[in-house]
């Protein structure tokens, strides 16, 4: 057992306050089921394939022991692990510079089923020239850790995900981001929330604009993340159809990665 995951006591006594309270009877072991979380979503296993030591996979008719993916539904359709990364990042991060970007994550075939309905975007999964994709996109820190999140269908565009997480910017001196984000609205935003965009222009602008080009090199940071994030099997491929579930796995992936 000795390449199972396990959290550190030091890892959950961090994670501690953002637990529900437990009304009844005690939960089964946190550490134990938590750590059988972490292990299925990092390796892209089925749920009726995780090891025993983490607990059985199906319900107990006779016992009051909840499986790995009881735990997880139910935790994740109450924002627990968002709230985990929120928390965390909002004691730790470093929001002098903030950068923004988007990444494709793939759908399986289990998540966007072979019968798609025409303009049901319920599922947040979209048609593109790569196939049936879900996009992440995602405002970090300097040093490229994860601060916030929000996911859209494939083929939006990235100011749909510029729009959405434009509340949840931190106050910052700068914002790092591609050209995906060249358009006049969002550097005004930008500037009345006391930020300095480090934007190129596009080439389709008849003017060109200046831009730090030194400082917009640290943008690969947020790329670096993206990627330690995809490490993560149950991110890289999105296998659950619901959004919620599929949220809860980048950003319980994005709480262990960076922020333990």
């Amino acid at each position: 057992m000795s390449d199972l995951y396990w959290l550190t006591d030091e890892q959950m006594a961090r994670l501690q306050p953002y637990f529900p309270k437990s009304h009844g009877k005690p939960r089964v072991d946190d550490r134990r089921v938590l750590s059988g979380i972490v292990f299925v979503n990092r390796n892209g296993l089925r749920w009726c394939d995780a090891p025993s030591a983490y607990g059985p996979h199906k319900p107990v008719s006779s016992a009051v022991e909840r499986t790995l993916y009881n735990r997880w539904k139910r935790w994740g359709e109450r924002g627990v692990f968002l709230r985990m990364m929120e928390g965390l990042a909002s004691a730790e991060a470093v929001p002098k510079t903030v950068m923004i970007d988007a990444t494709y994550l793939k759908a399986h075939r289990t998540a966007s089923s072979l019968r798609v309905k025409k303009g049901n975007l319920g599922r947040l999964i979209g048609r593109t020239k790569g196939g049936m994709n879900t996009k992440l996109h995602a405002v970090s820190d300097a040093n490229g850790r994860p601060l916030s999140f929000f996911m859209t269908a494939g083929q939006v565009s990235d100011y749909t995900g510029a729009a959405a997480l434009l509340d949840d910017l931190p106050k910052a001196q700068w914002l790092l981001g591609d050209r995906g984000y060249d358009a006049d609205w969002f550097r005004d935003a930008l500037e009345a929330k006391g930020i300095q965009p480090c934007i190129p222009g596009r080439t389709s602008r008849n003017e060109p604009v200046r831009y730090d080009k030194r400082r917009y090199r640290r943008r690969s940071r947020i790329e670096i993340m993206f990627g330690r994030l995809k490490d993560w099997r149950r991110v890289a491929t999105r296998y659950d159809r619901c959004p919620t579930v599929f949220f809860s796995a980048v950003a319980l992936a994005a709480t262990v990665i960076f922020w333990l």
